[in-house]
């Protein structure tokens, strides 16, 4: 009897720890990230705020519901980087899928800029909004990307009225829509090169 009851004693202890480390791991990840007060300067992955003030954070019906107003859609997501390892007499021809329409700013949601990209970032930005600073302009990228938290910052930084951030991204985009193959900014491409 008293095997059986130092059994029951170490099952119940071990549940009751089971749980606690459960509970601790949910309450953690379920933490909410703080907005810093200017861009995040830290990796560019991982898990980002809920909020970010000056703009509507919008979920896939959000943008949905956005699109007949034909918004400037602006993917700041990175361009694929060519692995050490690929062979050097192979032809490297990386593809990016997007939301269709889009405006493919490869790494525009760097904290930091060279020393023309933020001027060629924010005319490119004016010229695709037509200079109207109340155009709706989402920015995205992927989820847990700090990259189009960032952009959208940005954005609100320099006086821009309707900006919209899509956590989501393009994952969530192609849960129902197609993707299509685009380009990068042809500008931005030159620039972000140099």
């Amino acid at each position: 009897m008293s095997g059986l009851i130092g059994t029951l004693l170490r099952a119940a202890a071990s549940l009751a720890i089971a749980l606690f480390l459960t509970a601790a791991s949910t309450q953690w990840s379920l933490a909410e990230v703080r907005e810093p007060n200017g861009l995040w300067t830290g990796p560019m992955r991982g898990q980002t705020p809920t909020t970010l003030r000056g703009a509507v954070v919008i979920d896939l019906a959000g943008l949905e519901a956005l699109m007949p107003k034909n918004p400037v859609l602006l993917d700041v997501g990175p361009a694929d980087k060519k692995p050490e390892e690929f062979p050097k007499d192979r032809l490297w021809l990386p593809t990016h899928r997007s939301i269709p329409g889009a405006a493919w700013f490869p790494g525009a949601g760097a904290a930091a800029f060279g020393p023309t990209q933020e001027e060629v970032f924010f005319r490119r930005v004016e010229e695709l909004t037509q200079g109207d600073s109340s155009k709706p302009i989402v920015t995205f990228c992927r989820p847990e990307c700090w990259g189009s938290w960032n952009a959208g910052k940005r954005l609100v930084m320099k006086g821009y009225t309707s900006v919209y951030w899509f956590p989501g991204g393009i994952d969530s985009w192609q849960e129902v829509h197609d993707a299509v193959e685009i380009k990068p900014d042809g500008d931005w491409h030159s620039e972000a090169a140099k």
